[in-house]
């Protein structure tokens, strides 16, 4: 279910977010918004899991808004405040991501696995009302027809080095992320802990505590540049992968080791994203919706491959082999970065104008 609805999203990221450039951001965000609550609805009916699964994909199509509103956002401030902006923003997506958690968790345990979808409903259909007032106007920043704008947005990821590199960055990252907290599920409600759906929850819950570094990676993003940000994100990936190990232990002091692993790689997951973002919307200030979009279908659809991964993982080799595939993920990022910090940069730094 997490993997059909990531993919979901990553189609949504494609086929939708283009619009972003083509179209007022107000009617768009409200019609998929409202469309969204639909699908929910529609999910939480669902007789079967076929059904359910087709639901879900649809559930993740209409949730693309983030996408949407962040480049919307970032071209109504000045350059030197976009990290701080973005992050503030990215900050409200992740606390939403993981406060779901929480509250579906609790929802899920106490009244069966339908009030999440239908509170969910809810919720998207209130906000939809609200934003038809809220929104500013904006006009579209081009007026190119509907497959040009998807095969423009597909070429991009050809074009642009920095575009390339940075969703390897948070491809690799939102992997490793997807994998825990699929997994994790898998952990507490097993022999191990022995726990309720409303322990995965709580762990969110505790981690939306993470929100606050957001901000303050845009702000350094903004004074420092993205690539000292993307260096602490990395570290902070293999290290989480180490303190996640330990909640094999079980009892509390593998919960402890388990509040805090979430809570360095969630850390590092938002710093990233944040640092990725800022480098993507300086190179073309025109196209930064399809520049997103080519960057956030990479990230999901690593995602998505991220949740069937950790599964596997699991299922086969238990809780060490996730922290295996999360040290493996954050390696590859890793090295990519340090290349371009010792071959890629002097390189480019070197090239007239460079």
């Amino acid at each position: 279910m997490v993997t059909t609805t990531q993919l979901g999203y990553a189609l949504g990221i494609f086929l939708l977010v283009p619009l972003g450039d083509r179209l007022p951001h107000r009617p768009l965000v409200v019609t998929l918004l409202g469309l969204c609550g639909l699908c929910l609805v529609a999910a939480s009916a669902a007789p079967a899991l076929p059904p359910l699964v087709g639901a879900s994909v649809l559930v993740g199509m209409t949730t693309v808004i983030p996408p949407i509103l962040v480049p919307m956002t970032a071209g109504l401030v000045p350059d030197d405040r976009r990290g701080a902006v973005t992050g503030t923003l990215l900050a409200g997506a992740i606390g939403g991501m993981l406060l779901s958690r929480a509250i579906g968790g609790v929802a899920g345990e106490w009244l069966g696995w339908r009030a999440p979808y239908l509170l969910a409903a809810g919720f998207a259909l209130v906000l939809a009302t609200l934003l038809v007032f809220v929104l500013p106007t904006t006009t579209p920043a081009t007026r190119e027809r509907y497959p040009a704008l998807l095969a423009s947005t597909a070429r991009l990821l050809r074009d642009e080095p920095e575009l390339r590199r940075s969703a390897f960055y948070q491809t690799t990252v939102f992997a490793a992320f997807s994998a825990v907290w699929t997994a994790v599920a898998l952990l507490l409600t097993g022999p191990t802990y022995g726990l309720g759906a409303s322990a995965v929850g709580l762990l969110a819950l505790v981690n939306a505590g993470t929100m606050v570094a957001t901000p303050f990676a845009g702000r350094q993003s903004d004074r420092r540049g993205p690539d000292p940000v993307n260096l602490v994100c990395l570290v902070g990936v293999l290290v989480s992968a180490v303190i996640l190990l330990l909640a094999t232990w079980g009892g509390w002091a593998g919960f402890v080791a388990l509040v805090a692993g979430t809570l360095v790689l969630d850390i590092a997951l938002q710093a990233g994203m944040v640092a990725n973002q800022v480098r993507i919307f300086a190179l073309r200030p025109e196209i930064r919706t399809r520049l997103n979009t080519a960057y956030l279908m990479c990230v999901f659809l690593g995602g998505g491959v991220g949740s069937w991964l950790g599964t596997r993982a699991f299922v086969s080799v238990g809780w060490p082999g996730v922290c295996a595939l999360v040290a493996l993920l954050g390696a590859l990022a890793m090295t990519r970065h340090l290349r371009h910090v010792t071959r890629d940069a002097p390189r480019a730094a070197g090239t007239p104008g460079g």
